[in-house]
C-alpha cells in the first residue's frame, strides 16, 4: 500500500543534504566546542559556521542566534526573559493571541499565576490579527507582544512587519513564534521589526530536538539552563553539533528553494481545497489565500476527526486533526474554537500539510479517499441522520 504523508506541519522527513551533513559529527568531528584543544576547536569552527548560515537565512547577525532544543524551549526563553526584564521596570503586562501554540499559551499562563497580566487578543474567523488590535491593547506597562508568524493548525499568516512596527513605535519587545514559517515563507527580522524569533529544525527537513532563538542585539535575554558558559552564557549545555549543523544546512536548502517549493505546494494545496470543498457541509478553516502554501484545514460536519484520521491511515494517508482527541482529550482544538467554530463542527476537522515532495498523484489519492471516508462515517452517524432529516439544523 502506498503511504501518502501529509502531516508536515507536525514534522518533516530529513532531507538528503541534512542527513549527509549530520553523519560526520557522529564519529569524525566529535569534539566539544568548549575544549581548547584542536579537536574541540575544529568542532567550534563548524558550530559558528552553522550559526552564520542560520543568521543569513533570516537576515540576522550571527551573534544574535542562540541554539536550543527546539521551538518550545525558544518560546519559553524569549517570553520569560521579556516578562522578567519588564517586571524589573514595573511592566507586567503581556499581549498575545487566543490561538497561539501551547508553548506560548502555557508559558503565559504560568506567568499569569506569577502575577503578570495577560491579554489574549481575539482572532477573526480567518485567524487574522490586525496591527490596530495590537496598538489598542498596548499599555504603558506592556512588556511584551508575542504573536506567531503563521498558525500551526490553520496556516494563517499574520502581518508581522506591521505588528512589529507598532511594537517598535511604543518601545515594546516583539517576539514571534516562526516555527511553521521558517523555510516556507520569507522571514526578515530587520525588515519585519522582530526583536525575538523562535524556530525548529524538524519543520523544514532538519533533525528533531534542535532549534534556535533569534534575539536582537540589545534585547535582554535570560538564561534558564544553568551549568556552563555555552551560547554566550545564555544556554548552558554542550551544543548538539550534529543537529545544529544539519539544521543549518536544511534551513539554507529550504530558504534557497523557497519560491519554487511554495509555488508547487500552493498549487497542490488549492487542488485539495477546491476538490474537498465539493463535499457537502464542509468548511475551510483559516484564510483562503493568506495562508501557508502547504496548509489545508477543513471541517466536515457530522463526523469525528479521530475516526476520520484512523480510517485515512488505514488507506495509507498520514494526516492530522485540529481536534485534540488524539492526545487523550475530549476537547476540540483551541485554535478552531478561537475562530468561532462550534464544538460540534470543530471536532470534525482535518489538517493536510504538504511539502515540496508531495505529488499530484498523491493529491488524486487523497481526493478519492477523503470523500469515501466522510460518506462512510456520516452514513453510520445518528447525528448526521438527525441533520439530514431536519431534526437539528446544519451548522455548515
Amino acid at each position: 500500500m502506498t503511504t501518502v504523508y501529509v502531516d508536515n506541519a507536525a514534522t518533516t522527513a530529513m532531507s538528503r543534504k541534512a542527513i549527509e551533513a549530520y553523519l560526520p559529527y557522529m564519529d569524525g568531528i566529535y569534539g566539544n566546542p568548549s575544549s581548547l584543544h584542536t579537536v574541540g576547536q575544529v568542532a567550534k569552527e563548524h558550530l559558528e559556521a552553522a550559526r552564520e548560515r542560520v543568521a543569513k537565512c533570516i537576515n540576522a547577525d550571527p551573534n544574535e542566534i542562540y541554539f536550543t532544543s527546539g521551538g518550545s524551549e525558544a518560546d519559553n526563553q524569549a517570553i520569560r526573559s521579556a516578562a522578567y526584564f519588564g517586571a524589573r521596570k514595573g511592566k507586567k503586562h503581556l499581549i498575545s493571541t487566543a490561538f497561539e501554540h501551547h508553548a506560548v499559551l502555557h508559558t503565559l499562563e504560568k506567568l499569569r499565576r506569577e502575577g503578570f497580566e495577560v491579554t489574549l487578543l481575539p482572532v477573526g474567523p480567518e485567524g487574522l490579527i490586525t496591527p490596530e488590535q495590537v496598538e489598542a491593547a498596548i499599555r504603558p506597562d506592556t512588556a511584551l507582544v508575542t504573536i506567531m508568524t503563521a498558525n500551526n493548525e490553520v496556516g494563517t499568516i499574520e502581518p508581522i512587519a506591521e505588528i512589529g512596527a507598532v511594537c517598535r513605535k511604543h518601545g515594546v519587545t516583539f517576539h514571534t513564534d516562526a516555527v511553521q514559517a521558517i523555510g516556507h515563507i520569507p522571514v526578515d527580522v530587520k525588515a519585519q521589526n522582530i526583536d525575538m524569533l523562535s524556530l525548529s529544525g524538524h519543520k523544514f527537513h532538519g533533525p528533531k530536538g534542535v532549534g534556535a532563538l533569534f534575539c536582537k542585539k540589545g534585547t535582554p535575554l535570560q538564561s534558564f539552563i544553568e551549568g556552563g558558559a555555552q551560547e554566550r552564557k545564555k544556554r548552558a549545555g554542550t551544543e548538539n553539533i550534529a543537529g545544529i549543523v544539519s539544521m543549518s544546512v536544511a534551513m539554507e536548502e529550504s530558504c534557497s528553494n523557497m519560491a519554487a517549493n511554495a509555488e508547487k505546494e500552493a498549487r497542490l494545496r488549492d487542488r485539495l481545497i477546491d476538490g474537498l470543498m465539493q463535499i457537502p457541509h464542509t468548511k475551510l478553516n483559516g484564510a483562503r489565500y493568506t495562508r501557508l502554501p502547504g496548509n489545508v484545514n477543513l471541517c466536515f460536519e457530522g463526523i469525528e476527526g479521530e475516526s476520520l484520521l484512523l480510517l485515512l491511515d488505514a488507506k495509507g494517508i498520514c494526516a492530522s486533526s485540529g481536534s485534540a482527541c488524539t492526545s487523550g482529550s475530549l476537547e476540540p482544538s483551541h485554535v478552531l474554537l478561537a475562530l468561532g467554530l462550534p464544538h460540534e463542527v470543530a471536532h470534525g476537522s482535518l489538517r493536510l500539510s504538504l511539502c515540496e515532495w508531495n505529488t499530484d498523484e498523491e493529491i488524486d489519492l487523497i481526493l478519492q479517499a477523503v470523500p469515501e471516508v466522510v460518506t462512510y462515517l456520516r452514513n453510520m452517524s445518528p447525528v448526521w441522520e438527525e441533520l439530514e432529516k431536519g431534526e437539528r439544523p446544519h451548522l455548515i
